[in-house]
């Protein structure tokens, strides 16, 4: 059995991007307005004193990300700058998204908010946002 990514708005950010691209061009306000260009795939994982995000950013310098946690929720953000394309007889393939990437997620109570911690090595943007010390589960012994 193999495991399968869903995603449920893939086809939703697909009708976005077209309808933005039949408006582009045109002078006129169209009053759409865009979050991202592209979204990294994203990893998260609990352990038992925190939880751990893992974001694929390759491509993107450390310094373009900005990692927020406010209100309850963490918002990643960031650009990849666009390389010079070049075009040989007419033939032109552009498959990697450039420019920028927005994601935001909700923080559980148990979150240390004072406490995350961000790095980014290889193409993996890498945030451990601690559980608080207080809130953590505690085994408590029978004794008999």
């Amino acid at each position: 059995m193999s495991l399968v990514r869903y995603d449920p708005w893939n086809l939703l950010d697909q009708l976005r991007r077209e309808m933005e691209r039949s408006y582009e061009g045109r002078g006129e306000d169209t009053g759409v307005s865009t979050a991202s260009d592209w979204v990294p795939a994203v990893d998260i994982k609990e352990e038992g004193d925190c939880f751990l995000i893992r974001a694929d950013v390759p491509g993107v310098d450390p310094k373009a990300i900005e990692v927020h946690a406010e209100n309850g929720m963490l918002t990643i953000k960031g650009e990849r700058e666009s390389e010079k394309k070049e075009e040989r007889e007419g033939y032109k393939r552009v498959e990697r998204v450039y420019g920028s990437f927005f994601r935001r997620f909700s923080l559980p109570d148990t979150a240390d908010t004072d406490k995350i911690s961000a790095k980014s090595n290889n193409g993996v943007l890498e945030i451990r946002v601690p559980k608080h010390e207080k809130l953590q589960p505690r085994k408590i012994s029978v004794e008999g």
